[in-house]
């Protein structure tokens, strides 16, 4: 699809039930997820893909079904699209403008021609290293459109670290957040990320209820770790 805030054309996946699930009338939960070129195919992934397609067959044949919005990265605008703050080196900062396009122009279009519940206790936002910082400033940017995120392996270092304050300082907006990182990524990184998982309890998230929190042992900052840790962060995410 084309928008102002894209740049140009962007390609969006759009993953839904098993045919077999999807009586007339039956509605599902929604995950919006970046850098969906990903996700679902090592041919078109970076470093390889999160395998999601089995992910989520293994999840429905639990009972557990879910729509997933894949939204492919802008490659040179990802770090713009999803950074909130400007960094004085790398630049970034469009952030807002991105959500605006996720909320008021995807999400708009996927309840028209899809079978969603639209209701923010049945969407969630997902990412790992950038699109995990952006997920989490989504969930308290956009709380009218976001129930719950997932945020792995997130680069809270980008724009020295910027996105602490902010959370520290928005409002409180509830709803679910898994948070994770693999203890390979290095100390700084695993330190960051305890600090976050800190903030979000001092906000009133409760660790194993609102707040799931994850360091893996021997996981570096990896599409392919990401992609198998979400298999357990999904179900917590979509409240089954």
């Amino acid at each position: 699809m084309a928008h102002p805030a894209l740049g140009g054309e962007r390609d969006v996946i759009v993953a839904l039930p098993p045919p077999a699930v999807r009586a007339a009338g039956r509605r599902y939960r929604v995950v919006y997820m970046h850098d969906g070129q990903n996700l679902f195919d090592p041919d078109t992934s970076f470093a390889g893909d999160w395998q999601l397609g089995p992910t989520l067959a293994h999840h429905a044949r639990l009972g557990r079904y879910a729509i997933v919005v894949a939204v492919y990265n802008g490659r040179e605008r990802r770090i713009t699209e999803y950074t909130p703050f400007e960094d004085p080196v790398r630049g970034g900062g469009g952030a807002d403008e991105y959500l605006t396009f996720l909320a008021e122009t995807l999400k708009p279009l996927v309840d028209g021609h899809f079978p969603t519940l639209p209701g923010r206790e049945f969407t969630s936002i997902a990412g790992s290293s950038l699109g995990g910082l952006l997920s989490v400033y989504a969930h308290f940017r956009r709380p009218d459109i976001f129930g719950a995120s997932a945020v792995l392996s997130p680069s809270l270092w980008f724009a020295d670290g910027a996105v602490h304050q902010y959370i520290t300082d928005a409002p409180a907006v509830g709803g679910r957040i898994y948070l994770d990182v693999g203890d390979e990524e290095g100390p700084d990184e695993v330190a960051d990320v305890r600090r976050l998982r800190d903030e979000l309890v001092a906000r009133g998230y409760r660790l194993d209820d609102t707040l799931r929190y994850v360091e893996e042992a021997g996981a570096e900052h990896h599409e392919s770790r990401w992609g198998s840790r979400f298999r357990d962060a999904l179900p917590f995410i979509l409240g089954t």
